[in-house]
């Protein structure tokens, strides 16, 4: 007999409580391409700005990961200026015990769907360390296309080398040429 693999996940808006879930993606290993774990004070200063997001407000939303109804990461989207132009960015992080299962992909392609649905910009844009292999690789299984290397700060302070990729939110917008 055949057993179905299938799995179930859902983003709902970040919630109060999300803080320990914050503090769970809070490690050296989780952190190592983004610039290493923050302090407490700024996980929760990063908890009260997700909780602040306001869809309605079109400035972006953060959501929570679940897996069959267990946390399992976060992800979301949020406006930010890419090269001169108003964009939206995303950025997720999931999990060591979920990790390797699709969740990341699946949930990208989720917000990409809410990302679309604000309307506001043209493109979403995703930044992954370019030794990133997993992050890359979901970028790539989301359907965003790989503009090239560039260089971000994230956290403020921590300059890095990314890869811009960027999906067009409107299926009618002729790529723009890669920089």
């Amino acid at each position: 007999m055949e057993r179905s693999q299938e799995q179930t996940i859902r983003l709902t808006p970040w919630p109060e409580d999300g803080l320990a879930l914050l503090l769970r993606l809070n490690t050296p290993e989780l952190t190592e391409h983004v610039g290493g774990p923050e302090t407490h004070e700024k996980v929760v200063d990063r908890h009260r700005r997700y909780l602040a997001l306001d869809p309605s407000d079109g400035k972006g939303q953060m959501f929570r990961i679940t897996l069959d109804g267990r946390t399992a990461g976060s992800i979301g989207y949020w406006e930010t200026t890419w090269q001169g132009e108003p964009v939206w960015e995303t950025g997720w992080g999931v999990l060591p015990e979920f990790q390797g299962r699709g969740v990341a992909a699946q949930a990208a392609r989720l917000v990409i769907a809410e990302a679309r649905a604000a309307g506001r910009h043209g493109y979403l844009h995703a930044f992954p360390a370019t030794g990133h292999g997993a992050s890359n690789g979901v970028c790539r299984k989301a359907g965003f296309e790989l503009r090239g290397e560039s260089t971000v700060e994230y956290p403020k302070g921590n300059w890095h080398a990314c890869n811009d990729w960027r999906l067009a939110l409107d299926p009618t917008t002729s790529p723009a040429p890669s920089h």
